[in-house]
């Protein structure tokens, strides 16, 4: 039996990104005949009502794994040395004056 030979959209119903013919999937996106070339696809992939509102540099810090970068971490850091070390020099004088 021949295959059918499938028909691309020009560009993506789900993206609106160029697809180049005999494509079997979108370059941008993935999308194919079965996961959304049809008329009614909509970009719902990351489950933004308004796209305004996303942040794409998040967005790129979750994707590659990048932790949070946490602006109050180094302050910690910073907090627990002093008290550590105002804790040793009261113990010092502490034990020197006996």
């Amino acid at each position: 039996m021949p295959r059918r030979k499938r028909e691309t959209p020009e560009t993506c119903p789900n993206c609106g990104a160029d697809v180049p013919d005999g494509a079997l999937a979108c370059p941008e996106c993935g999308a194919d005949e079965e996961t959304g070339w049809n008329d009614t696809a909509v970009g719902q992939r990351l489950g933004i009502e308004d796209p305004d509102d996303f942040d794409h540099e998040a967005w790129e810090r979750e994707e590659s794994g990048e932790p949070r970068r946490r602006p109050l971490g180094r302050l910690w850091w910073i907090t627990a040395v002093v008290l550590l070390a105002a804790s040793a020099i009261g113990f010092l004088i502490l034990f020197l004056q006996r």
